[in-house]
């Protein structure tokens, strides 16, 4: 793609619409500077796993990532109270939301899943 929009501004400089080509540089650098903000958030994510009695939350976001554990035995999922239907690990006081990257319809199945496996395991 850079190179097809360098070749028709490059052209079009030979031509004498010397305007073109620096309006294709400009448009190349919005689209790099596009992919690098994609990349940075492109691993987003959480990962949520039990280790015996600890339950991991381990949330990554622009690469900087995040490991909370918690005591199985005390841990609460309950709804997040600002409103957004997030689901919250609760546990000594420490609230951590978890569920950004599921769709809404699907989060209470997290909820879910998530209180039978602390349950059961």
């Amino acid at each position: 793609m850079a190179l097809v929009s360098l070749a028709i501004g490059a052209f079009c400089w030979s031509q004498g619409a010397v305007l073109v080509l620096p309006f294709a540089s400009v448009e190349l650098v919005a689209v790099g500077v596009a992919f690098v903000v994609y990349a940075r958030h492109a691993l987003d994510g959480e990962r949520i796993w039990l280790e015996g009695s600890i339950l991991v939350v381990e949330t990554e976001n622009a690469g900087e990532t995040v490991r909370q554990e918690f005591q199985r035995s005390w841990v609460r999922i309950e709804r997040a109270a600002h409103g957004q239907a997030m689901i919250e690990i609760c546990c000594h006081g420490l609230r951590v939301p978890v569920g950004r990257f599921v769709r809404n319809e699907l989060r209470q199945r997290l909820a879910t899943e998530l209180r039978r496996a602390l349950v059961m395991a």
